[in-house]
């Protein structure tokens, strides 16, 4: 992670220059991640692709005041957040609940130990707890959801999820144990059941 950083600022600093190859290396590093961001809040695809588009040049107008003090996918993450919600709010919209995509929830499980099997049976077992997941992530309180997946699903540290929530990296540290908490709260009893029963 560290050198990813420093491979960031490098290309920052060149872009600071006046070198626009250098923000191309950027967009072309981080598109992907920002679109799937943005498709979290708006779910038609074109103007999901619009809301990235304009991230990207809002990212790069306001590259000049960046100095490094977050890395620079939490201070793009920002904006796309912000770009995103401004566009609802723009149209009238509520920002939905939650938008996961099922490779998002597999990354999560595989981050809890849940280890797939190939039989039909493990198979099913792991599509119910991914529905599962969506249930219990969908009820999380927001400042929960948000943290949790941040820090599970993002791969943020702490410090940077205190940047992007605003708030103080024990506050994050707290959301995120209440959030596993109430997750294996109600996962829990059916790994449970699973262990005791099923391989007769």
């Amino acid at each position: 992670m560290q050198q990813e950083e420093q491979v960031d600022l490098h290309l920052i600093v060149e872009v600071q220059k006046g070198n626009k190859q250098a923000f191309d290396a950027l967009v072309l590093k981080y598109q992907y991640k920002v679109f799937k961001l943005v498709a979290r809040y708006i779910s038609d695809p074109s103007e999901v692709l619009d809301v990235t588009q304009e991230t990207f040049i809002k990212a790069y107008k306001a590259l000049d005041n960046f100095r490094g003090d977050s890395s620079f996918y939490t201070w793009l993450y920002r904006i796309a957040v912000n770009t995103a919600k401004n566009h609802l709010i723009a149209r009238g919209r509520r920002l939905p609940e939650s938008e996961y995509e099922i490779s998002e929830i597999e990354q999560f499980l595989s981050k809890r130990d849940v280890k797939e099997y190939s039989t039909p049976e493990r198979t099913l077992i792991c599509d119910e707890m991914e529905h599962m997941l969506f249930d219990i992530i969908d009820d999380l309180p927001s400042d929960l959801r948000t943290a949790i997946l941040l820090r599970e699903i993002e791969g943020l540290t702490y410090e940077e999820i205190s940047e992007v929530m605003g708030c103080p990296v024990g506050t994050v540290r707290s959301r995120i144990f209440r959030a596993r908490e109430a997750i294996e709260k109600k996962i829990d009893p059916y790994m449970n059941k699973e262990a005791g029963g099923g391989l007769d």
